[in-house]
């Protein structure tokens, strides 16, 4: 199947705008990583109304890309420290070549593993016909950006990286702020765990929102449950 045309941006605005991203992972050695397992979680956020998935490696997003009807974000997870979300210009552009309409990138202050910046990646994949989705922790993360041409800017990396602060729930403060600060789009990610806290996001001035764990991790989930069972 070839892969549809990039989306332009005021399509992709559009598109997403007030609107669920459902995030469609797994981390290594849950048995839910298998490319096809991956695919049909996809299919079944499409059966549920997602506006778009957002989903890790270039294997995945290509086979989402061919089975799902929805804008596919694609990332690209190398490694467990450091700016490990897409962390190169090589990275991105795999994903594009995959199918992705939009790349989601760490687009934080700390130093990128092949010496290249965040203005550099989004260079490379609007040339290349795609989107990018900047995965920031703060307010100076995002300004800086969007400044650099990011087409969406998400609070993905709020309390995961040093600067931000630590919290068990969304950082609806960090998306107000965006919101205020900056003309893209800003998209709520992270610790949305309830329907009433998308909501939230979108009041607090998120033009979308991300859930992920808790919609597509039955693993993390079941284990929430059986501890919480624990005398």
């Amino acid at each position: 199947m070839t892969p549809p045309p990039p989306l332009p941006q005021q399509h992709l605005a559009d598109t997403l705008g007030g609107r669920l991203i459902v995030s469609c992972q797994a981390p290594p050695g849950d048995p839910m990583r298998h490319t096809g397992t991956l695919v049909r979680m996809a299919l079944a956020a499409e059966a549920g109304g997602a506006a778009a998935v957002r989903v890790n490696e270039p294997e995945v997003v290509a086979a989402t890309v061919a089975a799902v009807g929805l804008p596919v974000i694609g990332l690209w997870k190398d490694g467990d420290t450091g700016v490990y979300i897409t962390p190169s210009v090589r990275h991105a552009l795999a994903l594009v070549e995959a199918g992705a309409a939009v790349v989601a990138a760490d687009a934080t202050a700390r130093p990128r593993p092949d010496g290249s910046t965040f203005a550099d990646l989004v260079a490379a994949v609007h040339a290349a016909g795609a989107q990018v989705m900047a995965d920031v922790s703060t307010l100076a993360e995002g300004r800086r950006a969007a400044a650099d041409g990011a087409d969406l800017v998400s609070t993905t990396l709020s309390g995961y990286v040093p600067g931000s602060p630590a919290q068990t729930a969304p950082d609806l403060a960090l998306v107000a702020e965006l919101a205020a600060a900056i003309d893209v789009p800003v998209v709520a990610e992270g610790r949305i765990a309830t329907p009433a806290q998308a909501a939230q996001a979108l009041a607090a001035g998120a033009a979308s929102v991300v859930v992920g764990t808790a919609i597509t991790a039955p693993t993390a989930l079941t284990r929430l449950f059986a501890e919480a069972l624990v005398r």
